[in-house]
């Protein structure tokens, strides 16, 4: 945890429950240790470059808070500083709802997952868009994946005022079909094994090929 972080997220009302379940204590022993900037280490750079996905919260005109999902190839959010990172916004829905937000507040709250490794990370920080400006298409090109297919509207820049890592006692492990490939890959040369060891077995026995539905 960012000693930034314990100042933003643990207001008064937080700490009153902290104090009232036992926790106070600790985490301010936590802040005492951790450093006073919020600038993203070589572990939080690391960890944000491998992710193919993550949530955005941010707050509307009316004071409700608003999560979007936001995915890419691996690598797709870049660090362009150590508190300063960036994404490609592409074309979605049109709803513009996290858009609108922005315009209102500049706030975000960011959850990067890693699900098989039970780890996320979480940044606070303030965006700023570059869609009609003169630094746009500089950006959509820096920003620009290996999908073509992909219409980048623009580029969203976050400027990290602290982050924290969470506790990975409730994060339930999930893979994605690229995760599992190495382990699928040997079931598999397995059942290719069987097959072709069935086959040779029907064919001395002269049995029937087994139908397919």
């Amino acid at each position: 945890m960012s000693r930034r972080f314990h100042e933003l997220a643990f207001t008064p009302l937080v700490k009153q429950h902290q104090e009232e379940h036992g926790s106070r204590a600790q985490y301010e022993r936590l802040a005492e240790r951790s450093s006073s900037g919020n600038a993203l280490g070589p572990e939080e750079q690391t960890f944000i470059s491998l992710r193919d996905s993550f949530y955005m919260s941010s707050v509307s005109e009316t004071g409700w808070p608003y999560i979007q999902h936001r995915g890419g190839p691996a690598g797709f959010v870049h660090i362009i500083e150590p508190s300063l990172i960036g994404f490609a916004d592409l074309r979605g829905n049109k709803q513009y709802i996290s858009l609108g937000n922005f315009d209102h507040d500049a706030r975000v709250a960011l959850f990067f997952m890693d699900y098989p490794n039970q780890t996320r990370l979480k940044i606070l920080g303030r965006v700023e868009i570059h869609e009609h400006d003169p630094q746009t298409p500089a950006l959509i090109a820096d920003f620009k994946t290996a999908d073509k297919t992909a219409v980048i509207e623009r580029v969203i820049l976050i400027h990290v005022e602290a982050f924290d890592w969470n506790c990975p006692q409730h994060i339930t492990p999930r893979y994605t079909l690229q995760e599992l490939q190495p382990t699928l890959a040997s079931f598999q040369k397995k059942l290719a094994k069987l097959e072709a060891e069935n086959a040779t077995l029907r064919d001395k026995l002269k049995l029937p090929a087994p139908k397919t539905s």
